[in-house]
């Protein structure tokens, strides 16, 4: 995955060696949102179990 920041303030987002790929454009607010959902452990039951390797 690759990521930059839009000049907006916002969030790019694709598959990394992708450039013809679709790009996703999270809003400042969105990704904040996200990243205190991970703080917060609202996503850990998407892990798995510890160690686990993700796909």
């Amino acid at each position: 995955m690759e990521t930059a920041r839009h000049p907006d303030g916002g969030l790019l987002v694709r598959a990394r060696g992708d450039v013809d790929g679709p790009v996703l454009h999270y809003t400042r607010a969105e990704a904040d949102a996200f990243v205190r959902g991970v703080r917060d452990g609202e996503f850990d039951d998407l892990a798995g179990p510890a160690g686990a390797e993700l796909s």
